[in-house]
């Protein structure tokens, strides 16, 4: 069964769309036509999929790999509390309803 995602794009206007279960929260948004690049394809080396998570949910993802953590770090609008790279975020049934904002542009 498909999550339901509520999006607020980088002019806040809110966006329903559905993610299925074999997709990352990057391709959701990429697949939807959000603009989401993806540069690098979902290997967490861009932060052109940077994402901001609600904070009671980011505690929920587990940890930020390394890679991660050094692409955020230098992204514009990095939030040490709920910034995300969307391509290291994978399907859970316990996401559905949540609320994505997608980042500034770097």
């Amino acid at each position: 069964m498909n999550n339901k995602l509520n999006v607020i794009d980088r002019e806040g206007n809110a966006q329903p769309l559905e993610w299925e279960p074999e997709q990352s929260l990057m391709e959701a948004l990429r697949d939807n036509d959000l603009p989401v690049l993806a540069s690098c394809g979902g290997t967490a080396s861009c932060a052109t999929c940077h994402v901001y998570i609600p904070k009671n949910v980011v505690q929920s993802l587990g940890e930020r790999s390394e890679d991660e953590i050094e692409v955020l770090a230098e992204a514009e609008g990095f939030d040490e509390e709920c910034s995300r790279l969307s391509c290291q975020i994978g399907f859970a049934p316990e996401l559905d309803g949540m609320t994505v904002t997608l980042a500034p542009e770097d």
